[in-house]
């Protein structure tokens, strides 16, 4: 199959067909290009950190795993018994999804899922970067009300990449007049495809708290790493 502008997904595919040495080429403007190994979105419960086996465990009712790439995480929740969806905008990582034996996988952006009765969304390897810019992670807590039950919770990973901008004398230099630090610009290649520019949000967790309070979300850090990563729960308030 020929997935068109489809960079991820079609790496997934020739991952799955015998090219196990496959790696997309990742384009920031924070840094020189980097590389994920395609191997690694296939790991196992084994080879999964600290945070991620976490966040499973902490995953309850039905599950909404928003950008679940080539479903790790949801072959993992699937064979503890839960129930859940795996969502995901690549059709070359749903088609391989389905091909792993995941029950529920949905080809949508999570913007355009329009109602829901899930009890948890679940955003890893940094899942919530989807918002894009503070103003989108305003318009992600917002819609996810649409999606979850009442009480219902979102695990989500993000990291805080202030470190990424100290000097040598270990003073932050920042361009107060180019916005919030961590919104950051992509762009991901795999031979002849790429994504095309697309914004990616880093958000610390402090402010990540201010936001979700605001929005009537409760706010609970329930993991911190060496780099800045984080785990938290955010869970949906009574009206």
């Amino acid at each position: 199959m020929n997935y068109t502008n489809d960079p991820v997904g079609t790496a997934i595919q020739d991952y799955l067909q015998g090219n196990k040495e496959a790696k997309i080429v990742v384009e920031s403007n924070l840094t020189e290009d980097d590389v994920i190994a395609v191997d690694y979105l296939f790991r196992t419960s084994e080879e999964m950190p600290e945070l991620e086996l976490l966040a499973l465990q902490e995953c309850r009712g039905r599950v909404l795993d928003v950008g679940a790439g080539a479903g790790c995480h949801s072959l993992a929740l699937q064979e503890q018994g839960l129930d859940v969806t795996a969502l995901d905008i690549s059709a070359g990582a749903v088609e391989a999804m389905k091909l792993q034996g995941i029950r529920h996988v949905l080809q949508q952006n999570v913007f355009e899922l329009n109602a829901g009765d899930y009890d948890t969304l679940l955003l890893l390897m940094n899942g919530i970067g989807i918002a894009g810019d503070l103003a989108g992670l305003e318009r992600f807590l917002e819609h996810a009300k649409k999606l979850l039950r009442p009480g219902g919770q979102i695990l989500l990973e993000s990291s805080d990449i202030l470190y990424m901008f100290e000097e040598e004398d270990g003073s932050v230099l920042l361009d107060l007049n180019a916005g919030y630090y961590g919104e950051v610009f992509y762009n991901m290649r795999y031979k002849a495809q790429e994504t095309g520019e697309f914004k990616w949000l880093f958000i610390d967790p402090a402010i990540l708290e201010d936001y979700a309070t605001a929005h009537g979300y409760t706010f609970e850090q329930l993991y911190e790493g060496e780099y800045g990563n984080y785990l938290a729960r955010l869970v949906v308030q009574p009206a």
